[in-house]
């Protein structure tokens, strides 16, 4: 009979050693109008597959992409900067 082992690291991966850095969290948070702009660029998405498609829904979605866009082209201009450091 073979017996099951489950991986330590696994088991343990939201330990408190491995939680995030400093330097990753202010990542995170450098990037969080992108993941919110993300968020609701998705969220038209799934209004748009939920429903009959109206235009309402077809321009709740242009725009939610162009937001998205907008803040990835700010995050990239910071990057180009070097304000990200």
């Amino acid at each position: 009979m073979d017996h099951i082992v489950t991986v330590q690291d696994a088991v343990t991966a939201f330990a408190d050693w491995l939680e995030p850095t400093e330097a990753e969290l202010a990542a995170i948070e450098l990037e969080m109008p992108a993941i919110l702009a993300d968020v609701d660029l998705v969220d038209a998405e799934i209004a748009a597959l939920e429903t009959r498609p109206a235009e309402l829904d077809a321009r709740r979605t242009r725009r939610a992409r162009r937001k998205a866009l907008a803040t990835r082209v700010v995050l990239a201009n910071r990057a180009d900067c070097g304000e990200a450091a």
